[in-house]
């Protein structure tokens, strides 16, 4: 389906990769209604970052409904729209921007399908709260026949040998041979400076975010947008899936390195964490860093938290 494939700059139905340098609602109005079967992305979080200007917050979420008005029209009855976000900080305050964006969604008669609560390990370290350590994706369908391919996206189980003990299927295993369902809660690792995936771009997401969403929200051949394309990453867990893919992006450094990134993948040399590999655990792998150089080898707390943790995973 897909043998020859290029980059084309504006949308046509007769393309399959499209980037597009501008604001998305250009891109957006070339697309007639009810085409997208999923739109996912990241978009600005109104904090400042080098790629956006700071608006008042009822200006940044009225913009954030202009994009949301068009992105409804265009999407598939059986369509889903994922939007991922963080917090919106002002005055040592935070505001859930899922929370602020909720309503926006829902002006459309769009459904909440899921509140996807994505868990990292690295970011910034505060002093006077709790350091941030997750983001949310908030999953929203146009009608009730959405498309939800659960199967494509399951996960290992964690007891796979378990048995129903009593009823009518006593004696025979309970789990499905595919896997479990993953859970709304997703343990993924984020793109800091020692991911394979890293690049110039101050707020990447990992390509296996939306390898999971892609897989589970559309077929091949489907069409997957994003209007904030960043470094292309939606795009990149598109095609790789056989899928088509779209965005928009303002910056022209980063539309370039979209272009570089999703011509990688299609050569195939575009090095991405796998899918579902099992997050770095230093303890199991041994990292002498674990190992606190404040205090003695025999007295350190830390070190005996270490030990533990070891026999922890050696009698399991």
């Amino acid at each position: 389906m897909f043998d020859k494939r290029h980059i084309a700059d504006k949308y046509s139905g007769y393309e399959d990769i499209v980037v597009y340098q501008g604001d998305c609602i250009g891109l957006l109005k070339e697309i007639p209604n009810d085409t997208l079967q999923l739109i996912v992305t990241s978009p600005p979080y109104n904090i400042g970052k080098e790629y956006e200007k700071r608006l008042k917050l009822e200006d940044y979420l009225e913009q954030q409904a202009a994009v949301i008005k068009e992105c409804v029209r265009c999407l598939s009855p059986t369509g889903s729209i994922c939007w991922q976000v963080g917090n919106f900080a002002e005055n040592g305050a935070i505001i859930p921007l899922d929370a602020l964006l909720y309503p926006i969604f829902t002006r459309h008669n769009l459904k909440m399908r899921n509140r996807i609560v994505w868990h990292f390990e690295h970011g910034l370290h505060c002093s006077r709260r709790f350091s941030g350590r997750y983001e949310t994706i908030i999953w929203f369908t146009k009608t009730d026949r959405y498309l939800f391919n659960l199967d494509c996206v399951r996960v290992p189980q964690k007891y796979p040998g378990k048995k129903y003990f009593k009823g009518p299927n006593a004696g025979k295993y309970s789990c499905n041979p595919l896997g479990k369902n993953p859970g709304d809660v997703w343990i993924i690792p984020n793109v800091k400076s020692n991911h394979v995936e890293k690049t110039d771009h101050p707020c990447q997401f990992p390509v296996e975010l939306i390898e999971r969403l892609v897989l589970s929200a559309t077929n091949e051949g489907d069409w997957v947008l994003d209007p904030f394309l960043g470094t292309g990453t939606s795009i990149i867990a598109a095609i790789r899936h056989n899928r088509r893919g779209a965005g928009a992006e303002v910056v022209p450094q980063y539309v370039q390195l979209a272009r570089q990134r999703i011509e990688q993948e299609m050569a195939g040399t575009l090095k991405t964490r796998p899918m579902n590999r099992a997050v770095y655990d230093p303890v199991k792998a041994g990292n002498s860093l674990t190992i606190a150089p404040w205090s003695s080898v025999i007295d350190s707390e830390q070190l005996l938290l270490i030990k533990e943790e070891i026999n922890n995973y050696s009698t399991k």
